[in-house]
């Protein structure tokens, strides 16, 4: 049985898939890693290689889908299905590496719950009444990881490579998913990833923007059940 491994976003842990993990713990092996203790995506990807299983499935979510796709550019033989949520596979823009300076400082200044309240979270959600509540919990969790984890994210963030070609050369079984409403990672770059991986499905999450294992749950775990029983 070939276990999964969860890679969560920016500021975020296994919470942020914690439906899921309910979900599939009763099926298959679950891991969540955690993204931390290296500023650079390299670093991290060689953290999490050393303690992941010979081989398994592997999923993230924007961050996460980011340092997913530096673990197959370094081990393609260990990922036996990849899924990318909400991501990117391009290289940090200019514009958005310049601001990412200030608002390490500003997170060190003692802002941390200022950037994510004002700058980050708002842009994750596609329903801004948020009845589940899912900003406080972003919140929470941002809280626990701490202003150095906030750091060397945005590090690893922004002096992230390119992987279109990593993504090209992979031939596994591989689904590229997103919410509808994505701001952050919006559905062009998704049509890319599809493109990158002709052999991927490309699923659509109808009713969520850059969050949707939280926002539209059972839709976004029915798409990784079918991706993790795809046999091809």
């Amino acid at each position: 049985m070939t276990p999964l491994v969860l890679l969560p976003g920016m500021m975020c842990d296994a919470r942020l898939f914690a439906p899921q993990i309910t979900t599939l713990s009763g099926r298959i092996p679950v891991m969540t890693m955690p993204v931390a203790g290296c500023d650079t995506m390299a670093g991290l990807a060689g953290d999490i290689l050393a303690c992941a299983p010979p081989r398994f499935a592997l999923a993230g979510l924007s961050m996460g889908g980011i340092l997913a796709m530096e673990l197959v550019r370094q081990a393609p033989e260990r990922v036996a299905r990849l899924a990318l949520l909400d991501t990117n596979p391009l290289a940090e823009v200019e514009e958005v590496k310049a601001r990412r300076g200030p608002q390490i400082e500003a997170v060190r200044a003692g802002g941390l719950d200022a950037v994510m309240r004002d700058v980050m979270i708002p842009n994750y959600l596609h329903d801004a009444t948020d009845p589940k509540g899912i900003a406080a919990l972003c919140l929470e969790m941002a809280r626990d990881l701490g202003p150095g984890v906030f750091a060397a994210q945005s590090k690893a963030l922004r002096d992230r490579r390119d992987q279109t070609e990593t993504l090209r050369a992979y031939s596994g079984p591989a689904l590229v998913l997103c919410g509808r409403h994505d701001r952050l990672c919006p559905l062009s770059r998704h049509h890319l990833l599809h493109d990158l991986m002709p052999q991927s499905t490309f699923e659509i999450i109808e009713g969520a923007g850059h969050l949707p294992t939280l926002e539209q749950p059972e839709t976004t775990t029915a798409a990784l059940v079918r991706w993790l029983e795809d046999a091809a």
